[in-house]
């Protein structure tokens, strides 16, 4: 089976093609930023482009996207140009090529305002009934691409999964509050309790979900790594998530202490993935229960696709062509 990665520049997207490269698999890789796993330069809003890459492919990965750092540096035409006007485009030519399945990158983002509760509630707990409220253009985009996919399955039965991917990025929080309190490794070890994904996971994920795609037709799944939360922590993690933490995790506090790390004042959110585990199989490996084990071992708790991606940065603004940046 060939498989499509849209978005092969970025960090999803040379994730994926490293996996599948490494097993031998047939992939083909396209962005509008050559690089060391782009197979094909040119623009997913480009349907001659599209159409050309999508001879002889059974399987597509979009992963391409305009994210929610670029909406401070560019203007919202792009957002429905690139989110909304280039999944049509890979939806249409993925239908006249006849492809098995198509897999759709979106994010936890779109579920917008209901992250939040009012003051005084308890954190939210976000699976996929939740309803989205989304609060700025890239939740909107995202969100509007994601009904694309589903009419697609519905008016014309093609099998397409929507993955709403937490967060994975390398890069310091985009939070000045928690770039100044934490350190990159404290934040995102923290992350993983309740609003984070390692990329290889991630990668696994979109893996099993090309392969589950023509059984279930179509299917919304949170991506994140597995919560160790409860419904009942749900207030208390409000208030005091050490404690929290501290009754799931008794030696948590002191291996905390020796790295100097500490917990968030509050946490407002729970990403649970259950569904994704029942449905697709998946089985994430980097948890908050992998981030002790490392630091009982003196290791990075990152996984090795991770060490081996590094950093890329959401605002590289060299392109091939157009002005739109894809990298996941």
């Amino acid at each position: 089976m060939t498989l499509l990665v849209t978005g092969s520049a970025g960090h999803l997207g040379e994730g994926l093609m490293r996996v599948l490269r490494a097993s031998g698999r047939d992939a083909i890789g396209i962005d509008i930023k050559p690089s060391a796993f782009t197979d094909h330069v040119g623009s997913i809003t480009d349907r001659d482009f599209v159409r050309r890459r999508m001879k002889g492919v059974r399987a597509v990965i979009h992963a391409a996207t305009l994210h929610k750092p670029h909406v401070a540096t560019h203007p919202q035409q792009d957002f429905i140009d690139t989110n909304i006007s280039g999944t049509l485009a890979l939806l249409e030519e993925a239908l006249l090529a006849n492809v098995e399945s198509f897999v759709f990158t979106s994010t936890t983002s779109t579920f917008g305002a209901a992250l939040t509760p009012a003051m005084g509630e308890p954190a939210a707990w976000i699976d996929e009934d939740v309803a989205p409220i989304p609060k700025n253009i890239y939740g909107v985009t995202k969100l509007s691409a994601e009904q694309l996919c589903e009419l697609f399955h519905r008016k014309r039965r093609l099998p397409v999964l929507v993955l709403r991917t937490s967060r994975f990025f390398p890069e310091p929080d985009d939070s000045i509050d928690v770039r100044n309190g934490f350190s990159t490794a404290n934040a995102q070890a923290n992350e993983l309790l309740y609003r984070r994904v390692d990329i290889a996971d991630a990668v696994d994920a979109h893996l099993l979900a090309v392969e589950r795609a023509k059984a279930i037709g179509f299917g919304r799944y949170i991506i994140s790594a597995t919560t160790p939360f409860t419904r009942d922590d749900l207030p208390e993690l409000r208030r005091d998530p050490a404690a929290v933490l501290a009754r799931h995790f008794p030696d948590a506090p002191a291996l905390y202490a020796s790295r100097g790390w500490r917990m968030f004042p509050q946490i407002d959110r729970v990403y649970v993935n259950a569904r994704a585990r029942e449905q697709l199989g998946w089985r994430p490996q980097y948890d908050f229960a992998r981030v002790l084990q490392s630091l009982r071992r003196g290791e990075d708790f990152r996984s090795p696709l991770a060490e081996a991606v590094g950093s890329k940065g959401y605002h590289d603004t060299v392109f091939a062509d157009g002005p739109y940046p894809v990298a996941s």
